[in-house]
Order: C-alpha cells, then structure tokens, then sequence
C-alpha cells in the first residue's frame, strides 16, 4: 500500500488527498465511515465505472439543484479513516467523473429520442389537422346549415388540434428539464474531488475500504489468470 497524499487542513481534519478547491467555489460535502459506501456495490462492472449508490446520487445532486447554475462546484468527502492507497483520491475522482459523464450521454440520447418523437408527433399532427379542416369544409358544403352541422364542424377542428397536443408539449415544456439534468450532470462531472481524512481514523479500516479492496481483488485475479 503506496503512502498517502499529505498536506494539513489547519487543523480541522487530517491528511488531504486529491484536487485542490478554489476560492469561491460551492463545496457539496459528504462524510463517510468508507469510500465504499458510495458505490452500489451490486453493479458487477469495473470499480472506475461503477454506478454511485442511489442515496449519494440523490444527495449530491440534490444539493446541486439547490446552488446557482453558473457556479463551479466541488465534492469534499470527509472520511472517517485512516489514509490509505495514495492514488484514492484519483480513483474517486475518476469514478465520480465517470458515472456523471455517463449519466449525461444517457440524459443527452433521451432527449434525442424525445426531439424524434416530437418531430414525428408533429408531422401526424399537422396531417391529421389538415385532414379534419378539409374534412369540416367538405361536410359543411353537404349538409344543410344547422346546430348539427355546426357541432360536428367544430368536432373535426376540435379534434385537429387536439392532435397537436402532444408535440406541443414535447416542444414547449418536456425537453428544458431534461437539457437542465443534461447540464447539471455535466458540471458534476467536471468538478475537483477532495478527501479530508478526519483524524482518529481507524489504520486498518483502509484494507477493507474501496479502492484497496477491488485493487487487491484485481490483483488476485491476475495471479490466477497468469498461473
């Protein structure tokens, strides 16, 4: 186990490992008894692409929503353990990084999808609009003028722009909050990631903790792989 990144926080936690934050910067702060209780830890993929567990997502974006839109932002996890591989604070970067990056490509391909469906929506409306205004002045030139005639014209026009309905509703109000998480998840990503190691920290608490653990797991994988 490689020594730890050291530098003092004047006192207010222990040792601090990874990015530096500037001034001015909205800190979202977590604490944790281990790094590992960030992750789901039911997502068999990579450690460095593994899903965030679900009320760390909730919380880190939550208190995102809450800060300005232009505002940089920064997360500082304050660990309560002991230092351990000195490349942690890198990994949580990168798998913070990594799971934000891929929760915007799928926010970027759903509104795709969603402009696809608008566009299709609004081509059958249009037509079917179209189709029920001609339909109202063919069925006006064939019945004599009266209260039916009337109330089945206004039925076709009715029912033309009722049509319309719900690409006016992709258009208008559907795909803002989508490019609003798009955008989020994309500052999220991009932020600097802290460790603040609060001191008292149990030593050995790190060999249990994430990243040892999977880089540990990896290397037993590759002994029995290579035997």
């Amino acid at each position: 186990m490689g020594a730890p990144i050291a530098a003092r926080n004047d006192g207010i936690a222990g040792d601090v490992a990874g990015d530096s934050i500037p001034a001015g910067t909205q800190v979202i702060e977590l604490r944790l008894a281990q790094l590992r209780q960030m992750f789901n830890f039911m997502d068999p993929s990579p450690f460095l692409n593994r899903d965030l567990d679900p009320k760390a997502e909730e919380f880190i974006v939550e208190w995102c929503r809450e800060l300005p839109r232009d505002a940089p932002l920064a997360l500082l996890v304050y660990l309560e353990r002991a230092p351990g591989m000195a490349e942690e604070a890198d990994a949580l970067r990168t798998a913070v990084r990594n799971y934000f990056e891929g929760r915007s490509e799928a926010t970027r391909r759903r509104l795709r999808q969603l402009f696809g469906r608008g566009r299709m929506s609004l081509l059958i409306g249009i037509g079917f609009l179209v189709l029920a205004v001609i339909a109202s002045q063919l069925m006006m030139r064939a019945l004599e003028a009266g209260s039916f005639a009337e109330i089945l014209n206004q039925s076709l026009i009715i029912g033309g722009w009722v049509a319309m309905w719900r690409p006016l509703e992709i258009f208008l109000y559907d795909w803002w909050p989508l490019k609003a998480d798009r955008d989020r998840f994309n500052r999220l990503a991009a932020m600097p990631v802290q460790i603040r190691y609060v001191p008292g920290g149990n030593a050995q608490s790190a060999t249990l903790d994430w990243p040892f653990t999977e880089a540990q797991h990896a290397a037993t994988v590759r002994r029995a792989v290579a035997g």
